[in-house]
Formats: C-alpha cells, sequence, structure tokens
C-alpha cells in the first residue's frame, strides 16, 4: 500500500498535521501501519478489530488497579532509543492485563516512543520472558494472555517515528545485513577521520613492522574556552579547571597566566569567526579545543592528549565541504533552545562537530528504509555537542538543550554499530504482527476516530512546563525532514505564549476525546509527573470536565518502586502519581440528568461510584484504608460531578454525611454497598488494618482542621494543644487563619473538665451549619468590597462559592475570583473548579 497526495489530502485539516514536504512525509509512512501524518487508515483498523458497544449485553465489570508495581529502566526494550519521558512496557502490561481482554482495543493519544503498543503486543508473548511471566501469573492467578491491538498517536513526528520502529515486526537477518553494509561502506571511506597515533607512556610514536601504529578514536573530549576577566588570558577550562587525578570539576580555579582565583561565572567566553558553508555565512561560534582523546588498539583502550596530527586532520574535515545532504534549518525561538543561542549555535548542524557531521550526512545519504533510519536517530543525540564529558558516566542531560564546558564527540561508527546490536537484540525478543496502528496529530481533535469504539485508554501525558517537547525532538525531526505543529502542544512554554490556562484548555479538550472514543464503563490510567499544584488541579480539573470520574489516586515512589494512596492533597505536588479514573455508562448519565434537581441525583451518584471503587485492598498482609470510600471524598466527587454537569447540588455536607449512614453500610470509616460488604468483612477477619501515618502541613483553616481532628482523637485541653499548634501552624501569604480558640468553637465541643472533643454525627451536622453561616457572613464582606483581597479566610470563600453557585451567580463567583491572587485560583482545585465553571456560563 502507498500513501498518496490524494490521502493526505483528507486529512490535512486535521489539527496537528505536521511541518513538512508531502514527498518526505510520504516518504517515512508505512500504510496503513503508521503515517507521519493523520492516518486515514484508523476506521478501518477499528471495524477490523473492534467490536461495537451495546449496554444492555455489557458485562464488563473492573475495579481500578491498585496493586503495588516495580519495574526499572534497565530492560533493553526501554533502553533501545532515548526520548524525553517513558514508561517501561512490563509496568504498562500489568495495567493492560487486568482492565482488557486479548483482542480489545487500547489507546494512547500521547504514545511518545510508543510503549502503550510495545506492551500491548507483548501480552501476546509471555514466554519471551518466562520471569516475568512468573512474576505476573502470581501476582494475577486469573491472567489471560493474548495479543491486545493498540491505536497510538502522538503530535511529534519523532515520538510517531520511535513508536513504529518498536512495534513493528522486523526482519532481523535483512536489517543486520542491510545496516552492517552501510556502516561498513561509510566506514572504509571515512574511517581515517577517527585515527590517531598510538604513543607510549613516554609520547612516542609507537611502530611495529608495517610502521606506526594508528588507534582508533572512542571519543574526543572538547573544552570550552574562557577569557580571564582580569588579565584577558584565554583559559582552556580543561586545563584549569580539571582536576584529572582526583576526577573532579573544581567550582573555583586559578588563571593560569594571573593567578587570580575565578569562578565560571565570573569569564565571558572566547569566541571565534568561522565560515559555515552550510548556510554560507560567516559566523560567531565559542571557542572550544580539543584536550582528550579516548582511543583503541586492538582490545585496549588508551588516553592522549591531542597531538599535531590530531589537529592537523580536524582541521583538515573542517576545511572540507560536505557533498551530501544534512539539516540546516534555523534554530527556533525556544524556552530550552535559548542555551544553543548562548554558545553561538543557530541552526541545527551546530550541534555537531564537522567530523560527526560529515559522517551522519554520509550515512544519512545510503539510508533508503524507515526501519534502518532507527539506529540512525536513536545515536544521534549522543553524536551531538549536548554529549556531556563526566568521569563516570558521559552523555546528554535528559529533558533539556544543556551544552556543557566539557563535551564528548563519539565516534558516529561505534555509536551506530552498538545502536544495531541493540535494535538487533529487542527484535529477538519481540513476536509481532502488526497489531498496532499509529497516527501523527493533536489529540485535542481525534475526526478519524470513533465514538466510544475505545476499550480502554494508557496515557502518559505532557504536564505543564516539565518537558517542551518540540524544542527537545528538533534534531530528531529535522534529520527526519518533518517537524511538529506545535499549535496545539499542550505544555506551558513562554514562547509559546502558553500559560497554565492555556494548557488547560488544551488538556480538557484531549481528555474530552478520550472521554467521547471510550467506550462507557470502561477505564482509563494516566500518569502524572509535575512538582506544581497548580498543574496537577488543572489536569483534575480537565479530567472531570471532560466527564471522567476519579475513581484511585495514588503516588508513585521511584526510589523504591511501589504505589501509595494520596493522604493528602499536599502528597500531590511531590511526587509521580497513577490516576484512575472511568467513564460512567450512558444509563447512569441520562438518568442522572433526568432526576436533576432531587436529592436521588446524589445517592445515584455515590451507588455508581462505589461500585467502581476497589473493596478490599492488601499491601503487605495488611488491608488499606480506601480513601474515595470516606465521606468528605465521597462528598466532593459527587459535588464536582453535580457542578460539572451544569447541576445545583441537591444536598448540603450534614445531610449528606447523615444520608450516608442510612443508605449504606460502613466498615474502618468507609462505604460500601450490601453486596460488596461480606467481601470486606471476610477479608477483615483474616488480616488487620494498615496504620495510618498522618502526614500533614498546617497552612491554613481546612489543614488545621483535620490536624485538630487528629490531634482531638483523645480529648485535650486548649493549653495541651495550643504549643503543638503553634509549632505546627504556618499560614499561607494570603491566608487569614483563624485563632485556635475560633477553630475550636467553630468545629468542636467541650466537655465539663474543659476538655475539646470530635462531636458525634448526630451534633455535627448543626455545627457545621452553624460555622458555614459565620463563614458566609465574611464572605459577604469579599463581595461587596473593591480591589485585590489581600488576606482572606480560603474556607469563607470556597462555602461562599458553593452557595452562589447554587443560586446560579455566575457573575459574583467570577468577581470575587478576580479579586483573589491567580496562584490561590489555581492551586485550589475547588474554587478553581467554581470559577472556571463559572466563567464559561458567561461566556
Amino acid at each position: 500500500m502507498k500513501l498518496t497526495k490524494k490521502d493526505l489530502d483528507k486529512v490535512r485539516d486535521i489539527e496537528g498535521f505536521p511541518i513538512g514536504r508531502d514527498e518526505d512525509i510520504i516518504a517515512l509512512s508505512n500504510p496503513p501501519y503508521y503515517t507521519a501524518c493523520p492516518n486515514p487508515f484508523i476506521e478501518d483498523f477499528i471495524k477490523k478489530h473492534g467490536t461495537p458497544y451495546d449496554e444492555e449485553t455489557d458485562d464488563y465489570k473492573r475495579e481500578p488497579f491498585a496493586a503495588d508495581v516495580s519495574e526499572g529502566k534497565n530492560d533493553s526494550i526501554y533502553r533501545a532509543h532515548s526520548y524525553h519521558t517513558k514508561v517501561p512496557h512490563k509496568a504498562i502490561m500489568r495495567y493492560i492485563l487486568h482492565y482488557t481482554e486479548p483482542g480489545d482495543i487500547v489507546f494512547d493519544g500521547f504514545c511518545g516512543t510508543g510503549m502503550t503498543g510495545v506492551a500491548a503486543q507483548m501480552c501476546g508473548n509471555p514466554d519471551a520472558d518466562p520471569e516475568f511471566k512468573f512474576k505476573i501469573e502470581k501476582e494475577m492467578p486469573d491472567v489471560k494472555w493474548g495479543t491486545r491491538k493498540a491505536i497510538l498517536n502522538d503530535l511529534s513526528p519523532a515520538a510517531t517515528f520511535i513508536a513504529y520502529n518498536y512495534n513493528t515486526p522486523v526482519d532481523v537477518a535483512e536489517f543486520e545485513k542491510e545496516a552492517n553494509r552501510i556502516l561498513e561502506e561509510c566506514e572504509r571511506e571515512l574511517g581515517w577521520m577517527y585515527e590517531t597515533n598510538h604513543i607510549d607512556e613516554n609520547g612516542k610514536q609507537v611502530h611495529d613492522m608495517t610502521g606506526p601504529v594508528k588507534g582508533k578514536i572512542n571519543y574526543t573530549v572538547w573544552s570550552d574556552v574562557f577569557i580571564c576577566p582580569h588579565c584577558g588570558n584565554e583559559l582552556v577550562f580543561w586545563d584549569v579547571a580539571v582536576d584529572e587525578e582526583d576526577k573532579n570539576v573544581k567550582k573555583i580555579f586559578e588563571c593560569d597566566n594571573c593567578g587570580v582565583e575565578l569562578k565560571k561565572t565570573d569569564c565571558e567566553r572566547a569566541v571565534e569567526l568561522i565560515y559555515d558553508d552550510g548556510i554560507n555565512e560567516t559566523i560567531s561560534m565559542a571557542k572550544q579545543v580539543p584536550v582528550l582523546i579516548n582511543y583503541k588498539v586492538g582490545k585496549k583502550r588508551f588516553e592522549k592528549k591531542p597531538d599535531k596530527e590530531d589537529l592537523e586532520t580536524i582541521e583538515k574535515i573542517n576545511n572540507m565541504k560536505i557533498p551530501y545532504w544534512y539539516p540546516t534549518n534555523e534554530l527556533p525561538e525556544g524556552d530550552k533552545i535559548r542555551e544553543a543561542f548562548n554558545k553561538g549555535l543557530t541552526h541545527i548542524h551546530h550541534f555537531y562537530t564537522k567530523r560527526n557531521l560529515y559522517c551522519l550526512s554520509m550515512i544519512r545519504d545510503k539510508i533508503k528504509s524507515t526501519i534502518l533510519l532507527f539506529p540512525f536517530t536513536a545515536a544521534i543525540t549522543n553524536l551531538s555537542k549536548t554529549a556531556r564529558y563526566r568521569f563516570n558516566k558521559s552523555g546528554p542531560m535528559s529533558g533539556t538543550i544543556y551544552l556543557s564546558s566539557l563535551q564528548s564527540e563519539l565516534n558516529v561508527f561505534n555509536a551506530l554499530n552498538n545502536k544495531v546490536r541493540d535494535i538487533i537484540r529487542i527484535n529477538n525478543l519481540k513476536d509481532f504482527s502488526n497489531n498496532f496502528i499509529i497516527s501523527l496529530s493533536s489529540l485535542s481533535n481525534m475526526k478519524n476516530l470513533g465514538d466510544s469504539s475505545i476499550d480502554y485508554i494508557f496515557t502518559d501525558p505532557p504536564f505543564g512546563s516539565n518537558l517542551m517537547y518540540s524544542e527537545l525532538s528538533l534534531p530528531w525531526e529535522s534529520w527526519l525532514k518533518i517537524k511538529t505543529n506545535n499549535r496545539s502542544e499542550a505544555i506551558m512554554n513562554r514562547t509559546q505564549n502558553k500559560k497554565i490556562a492555556e494548557y488547560q484548555k488544551i488538556m480538557t479538550q484531549c481528555f474530552e476525546e478520550y472521554y467521547r472514543v471510550l467506550k462507557p464503563n470502561r477505564w482509563m490510567t494516566v500518569e502524572f509527573h509535575n512538582s506544581k499544584n497548580s498543574v496537577w488541579n488543572a489536569i483534575q480539573e480537565s479530567l472531570i470536565r471532560a466527564g471522567f470520574i476519579i475513581a484511585d489516586v495514588r503516588t508513585l515512589d521511584k526510589k523504591q518502586g511501589s504505589f501509595n494512596q494520596v493522604k493528602a492533597a499536599s502528597q500531590a505536588i511531590k511526587q509521580d502519581l497513577v490516576i484512575s479514573a472511568y467513564k460512567p455508562k450512558e444509563s447512569f448519565k441520562q438518568s442522572f440528568l433526568k432526576k436533576a434537581g432531587t436529592e436521588e441525583t446524589a445517592w445515584d451518584f455515590v451507588r455508581e461510584h462505589l461500585d467502581k471503587l476497589p473493596i478490599v485492598v492488601e499491601k503487605d498482609n495488611m488491608i488499606e484504608i480506601v480513601k474515595e470510600r470516606e465521606p468528605y471524598l465521597l462528598f466532593d466527587r459527587m459535588v464536582a460531578y453535580h457542578i460539572m454537569n451544569g447541576i445545583a447540588v441537591p444536598i448540603d455536607a450534614p445531610d449528606f454525611y447523615k444520608g450516608l449512614d442510612e443508605r449504606f453500610l460502613k466498615r474502618d470509616g468507609m462505604y460500601f454497598l450490601h453486596d460488596q460488604i461480606n467481601e470486606y468483612d471476610n477479608a477483615r477477619i483474616a488480616s488487620e488494618l494498615e496504620p495510618i501515618q498522618f502526614d500533614m502541613y498546617v497552612n491554613d483553616e481546612k489543614s488545621a482542621i483535620a490536624w485538630l481532628y487528629h490531634q482531638l482523637e483523645e480529648p485535650q485541653t486548649y493549653s495541651e494543644i495550643q504549643p503543638k499548634f503553634m509549632k505546627e501552624a504556618k499560614a499561607a501569604k494570603y491566608e487569614k487563619m483563624p485563632e485556635l480558640g475560633e477553630l475550636l468553637e467553630e468545629n468542636f465541643l467541650q466537655d465539663e473538665e474543659g476538655r475539646w472533643y470530635i462531636p458525634d454525627p448526630s451534633k455535627a451536622g448543626d455545627i457545621i451549619k452553624l460555622r458555614e453561616k459565620r463563614l458566609l457572613k465574611e464572605f459577604d464582606e469579599y463581595l461587596t468590597g473593591k480591589g485585590k483581597l489581600k488576606q482572606f479566610r480560603t474556607e469563607a470563600i470556597r462555602v461562599g462559592f458553593a452557595k452562589l453557585w447554587k443560586n446560579k451567580d455566575y457573575e459574583n463567583i467570577v468577581k470575587v475570583g478576580n479579586r483573589l491572587p491567580n496562584n490561590v485560583i489555581q492551586e485550589d482545585d475547588k474554587l478553581l473548579m467554581y470559577y472556571d465553571i463559572a466563567l464559561s456560563r458567561m461566556e
């Protein structure tokens, strides 16, 4: 099958169509499985492999996956090709095996390197790793092995290219033969560029019977050159700052001319003028000099300082014109690319030494198939100037464009031969047969994917400003001749003028598409990595606005590789998270909307939600408290679902908590449906509850009340509580924190001995109502005032927004929201939800 310009015209208007010539898009594609543009053949793939959804006959039932997952990054498949972010395929396999049946269709719209596709296909080849198979069958006794079908999509041409090569079956013998032929042919012609004289310990040329002995260079270390601000002397950074004996780099060093002590930041870079025949211009580039050569004679490695012949070889290469094509595109403005501009790099080919550029361009010229490009792109990052020289381990810094003052110029032929071996190794592990299809487009508008056609979604989306994907992928995409159309790239980026609001808008559009294509009563797993609470709230908001209901959130402890529940909002900003969310049944949604305005919508939601939650989660032979089953989180989820559907919340917190006790069965502070309780009770007989660790920062009124609830499990007097409270309480910048006495009076009761205690449920409702009345009185002051609020009670804002929402007074929600500092709205999920929805109602 051949992709044609007519095919391209059918999908050209789909968001995310890449930047590049039609002939280059066609050349890189391998239809129907992979197109370097929106894939026009996805509909055919679903018709062939998919099953239509029918709620009446659907008997699918799964709890959220809540077991520990630990998979390292040393797997040969994981390491074959680098990328900015990647989830090990064995970790994803566990989710796919839990949520799907053999033959089901799995979708990943932010597929990156396609590990979701690898995982889906490896489910049909468990014998490739007997140890892993044994492990899984022990964890999941009812596991159903068998290939799942994968639909993969990404906005990045580099990502989809890598994903295609990871997922496609390969004729290993033919690949090896052709790859070796190209490399041997190129090395015969250009191998002299990596030759150096072999010297003895006295620095003298070694000879054998045939003459001077030559070594093969493994790598050459290049050093930046600086200018001493005191005497103007040129300082070779290696000579003045590197201690070769101790194998470290000094932060403070001396000028080797005037002796003054300096730091790198004290000095300007030395520059040199170079004629660039790639763009036919004379350019100013940061000066670098070769300082060390690591080479091999036979199987032994040696090191030397570059000699006269080495410098002459480099000079000879620099004066040669490269007769083959190589990318010379100008570097765009970007948040991460600025580092390159600082060193005089203005075009993509400046990332390579002339020697490596020459060899790469010749090899690229001889590559005629997509699969042979795979080892090429796998190697080029390490063959660029981003490869740092370090004594323990050299290589580029992940997730950024960093140009070190000490760079390692690797031998192109060695690097590519290693990558060819890596790819042969991983293809010997795989037993794939085109059970996938790949599309290059924006997830925000997947026109070519039908409604309710997907059985499961696993996704690792971009998170805020963590990674600038299109900038970081530029070297790969320049050699592939197709670049990312970043208009709908879901990132926060100053250059693209995308802040948290723009990021959230794009993510909402993406999750809405996920919601549309996923079958009802099915699951989505979202990996999350970010250190900012505002980004975490934006992701939650986007998920809920799209219609998903979050059923489980766990943290990933990378040191131990284990998953634990998120027990406090403050934890969410520090660790990697795994979010389990589901799309409710269509019948539930229709019934919910039909009953709008009645209290039944609250209880219908709770029944639907409890039915989806894990009943028993065991960890280290102990039962874990499922936070989603606790009353406060059930209330929050219920409120959010009503608001996102534009329906008034029909019940307040005290009546909701009372209603939970009347309608559901309670165990260990958690609520269950009647048909779930036996399973929990039987497990509880056999196992103890996991001890609950209390870890909370007291920085606002809400966290202070939670802290007091924990403290007052045993009644205490004011004088007993006060010293501990003073030690813990550190109010946020804008927070108007009530005094301890006020917090106690508004939320707790006092006995005859003056000890404060937690009220029993029958009296708690009245206390909550009195407190809300006081908070609303305070909120009324914010409502009538003008200008930015410098200090306020966040709890009063929350209660006030809830009342205004009930009264459909969206204008005043927005009015007060605009008076709050931006970060307060963005970092509080409740305020953000009310404010964003109110704003959309006014548009």
